[in-house]
């Protein structure tokens, strides 16, 4: 793809839409970035765009002028795909991709993309890990914090791309096509945007609508609307199961991680054997040794790196122990379905902080779970009525509330939490009434928590 001497603009100042245009600028494009939001409320320094000649429209409204003479309009996964300005441009052929659809177009490696509603930052971190076992450079970008286009423009043909890829970033989509492309489960999520369920789980799958027979899919078997896609494949399915035997693919078998392909059985290391622990682990890891397995990492050494992957920050973090309380910090987990995931981690006497910006989940398996392995529940931010609603109607009677403030919250555990008790920051809603994100809410939690000491 040539971007020299064309017209473009990014829209949205968040870190894809900033590394993007930064990265057309470098490739010699006419590049402007829009933003209806002021300079001042932009969090990203914005001084490196301004010295590389980048023009910025920020604060203004998106009219339609602005198309005038335009090549390609860039759009950050921030930016809902069908905003006014974003139509207008497509009524004149003026063509409209994402960020990631830059990437693909620049990068001259294959990519390894990995989507689905849970557990895609640890399987991409991981998967990462991995790839480095071929000892070519690896790039990782994406959802997990780093715009794809650069990574992906920073790598030869010899090279990996592993990508994390939201449902945002499909959004605009249309060449898209990664070499091996997972899905790791679909749960209700992000419907405020997708609209339905089946909305989102169309865009979940367009990641595989551009594969072919040398492409490669990888689907959670265990995930019933993950496994019935494998009939939409274009390319060759392969599954991974924490909880059957498969006759081909990546499961585990008498606890141990395997891989059977073409016939031929590989045996990986045992549950035990991986430092990320809980059964969602064990899945992100089947997902993660499935890819790389694919891209043609050898099984006996994915050992070493199973070993010793830390994990990642925000997902159930061990802290800091106070007065025999271990604190763990799973802000990321920003739906029920994550943060059952954490519960399950642990095998009771937990003191839980959850709440936040409501998605209107359903709570009904959240709140069986809490009441079979949370001693104390303590809620903060828009939803902790609902929540206390839903938990009384549950059965479970020792809630405290606190709030807007995660300080009031963090003290509330502290003075509840005994040994052999555990304190739990696992909200199952997003951040954004309190929060920029669930990194910040996290960051804050363990500042508070590390207070204490």
């Amino acid at each position: 793809m040539n971007f020299l001497n064309k017209n473009i603009i990014v829209l949205g100042a968040g870190i894809s839409g900033i590394g993007v245009a930064k990265l057309c600028k470098k490739l010699g494009a006419n590049v402007a970035l829009s933003d209806t939001k002021p300079e001042e409320k932009i969090k990203f320094d914005l001084q490196e765009l301004k010295n590389c000649g980048v023009t910025l429209l920020l604060g203004k409204p998106q009219e339609e002028s602005m198309l005038d003479n335009l090549d390609y309009l860039i759009v950050s996964p921030g930016v809902p795909i069908g905003i006014e300005i974003i139509q207008k441009a497509k009524m004149r052929n003026i063509e409209v991709m994402s960020e990631i659809e830059v990437a693909y177009r620049l990068s001259k490696a294959p990519i390894y993309a990995i989507t689905g509603t849970n557990g895609k930052t640890t399987t991409t971190a991981l998967l990462g890990e991995l790839m480095g076992l071929l000892g070519h450079k690896v790039a990782v970008g994406g959802n997990i914090g780093m715009a794809l286009s650069a990574q992906a423009a920073s790598v030869g043909k010899e090279d990996v791309v592993v990508a994390e890829i939201s449902s945002y970033q499909l959004e605009g989509i249309s060449k898209f096509k990664p070499k091996v492309a997972a899905i790791l489960n679909l749960t209700p999520d992000h419907l405020a945007r997708h609209g339905s369920i089946e909305n989102y789980q169309n865009v979940k799958e367009s990641i595989f609508s551009n594969q072919d027979i040398n492409d490669y899919l990888v689907l959670n078997f265990d995930d019933e609307k993950v496994q019935s896609m494998a009939k939409r494949a274009k390319g060759k399915v392969m599954f991974f199961s924490r909880l059957t035997q498969l006759a081909e693919g990546a499961f585990v078998e008498n606890q141990q991680l395997v891989v059977v392909w073409n016939g031929v059985k590989y045996e990986i290391c045992s549950i035990d054997a991986l430092k990320i622990k809980g059964g969602h682990n064990v899945e992100n890891a089947l997902a993660a040794v499935a890819i790389a397995f694919l891209a043609g990492v050898k099984p006996v050494d994915m050992i070493r790196v199973l070993s010793s992957f830390p994990g990642v920050e925000h997902r159930i973090e061990p802290i800091c122990t106070i007065d025999g309380v271990q604190y763990y910090n799973d802000s990321k987990a920003t739906n029920p379905e994550s943060a059952i995931k954490a519960l399950e981690s642990f095998a009771g006497h937990i003191i839980l902080i959850a709440g936040g910006h409501d998605k209107n989940t359903d709570l009904t398996e959240f709140m069986q779970l809490i009441k079979q392995k949370v001693d104390a529940l303590i809620l903060v931010g828009a939803a902790a009525a609902r929540f206390k609603k839903v938990a009384i109607e549950n059965g479970i009677d020792n809630i405290h509330e606190s709030g807007y403030s995660m300080e009031d919250a963090v003290m509330a555990a502290y003075r509840l939490a005994k040994p052999p008790q555990v304190v739990l920051l696992s909200p199952a809603c997003a951040s954004f009434d309190m929060y920029d994100g669930f990194e910040e809410r996290g960051r804050v939690f363990k500042r508070l928590v590390c207070n204490l000491k």
